[in-house]
């Protein structure tokens, strides 16, 4: 485990808890409560602002910026762009989930045009979706990594997302059974997690909001350990909801996650975290 990156996580994450960072979202409408939820119990404030009349207004007094395509439509591609390009100017750092990139033209063209037009701080992804991106040869199944793309991960996830954190300038997050962070540079695995996570509907999602808040108190341009602090986090979640209540079913599980959220403290990532760098 390396123990010093671990230690600077467990600080973020305090400093998330000291300075409440407000999380502007635009994401999708099936998971838009556990994104709020989850990002209140890590200790940060969400708000949610889709409309183009305020979209941009919004960002620009929050702490970072998290744009999820989940439930793509044209109303909110428009507000994704203006608040990313907001973001920009004022330096604040916008995390981005292509949640179903390759699946459809109208993602694909969105995805394009806000890799065009808005510098990504933290690009978070499945293993088909970050490949999809990195031109590589995917199956897509959906919002989810195709089960050929998983066992593919492990073998060619590195390459791919160092091969797109230089090409972006920017960290890059690929989560699976092994989660994936690099800045291009140093490259961290994960090992944390539970695969009954599969089993709840935007734990993805979450993620992404997670990897906002430590952003949202990050004081430098250095993005790697919120992204890392962000996915070791719902990994941690997924282990102790699972020891906790787990047993009793889905439903419980996914309450669970954030139980788990609100109590996480620096001392509990020292002792369960499993991360190497590579």
């Amino acid at each position: 485990m390396n123990n010093s990156i671990i230690v600077e996580v467990g600080e973020l994450l305090d400093e998330v808890r000291s300075q409440n960072p407000l999380v502007h979202h635009i994401t999708n409408y099936v998971t838009v409560n556990d994104c709020a939820n989850i990002t209140l119990a890590i200790g940060a404030s969400p708000i949610m602002a889709d409309d183009i009349g305020e979209a941009a207004s919004i960002t620009s007094i929050s702490s970072s910026f998290v744009i999820n395509i989940g439930t793509l439509n044209t109303r909110t591609i428009e507000s994704m762009i203006a608040s990313g390009k907001k973001a920009n100017e004022l330096n604040i750092p916008v995390i981005f989930d292509p949640v179903g990139a390759g699946v459809s033209e109208l993602r694909n063209q969105t995805v394009a045009a806000i890799l065009d037009q808005v510098t990504i701080s933290v690009l978070r992804g499945n293993i088909s979706e970050i490949g999809y991106i990195n031109g590589s040869e995917t199956t897509i199944k959906g919002v989810d990594a195709s089960e050929s793309d998983r066992q593919a991960g492990s073998q060619n996830g590195i390459a791919i997302a160092k091969n797109i954190a230089n090409q972006l300038n920017c960290v890059v997050v690929i989560t699976g059974e092994t989660d994936i962070v690099t800045d291009g540079n140093r490259v961290f695995t994960i090992n944390n997690g539970h695969s009954m996570l599969a089993n709840v509907t935007g734990t993805g999602c979450m993620s992404a909001s997670l990897i906002g808040a430590f952003c949202g108190a990050t004081t430098t341009a250095d993005y790697l350990p919120a992204a890392i602090g962000g996915t070791l986090s719902m990994g941690l979640a997924g282990e102790i909801s699972y020891e906790k209540v787990g047993h009793t079913g889905s439903g419980s599980f996914h309450i669970g996650i954030i139980d788990a959220i609100s109590k996480l403290d620096a001392m509990t990532m020292m002792d369960r975290a499993d991360v190497s760098e590579a």
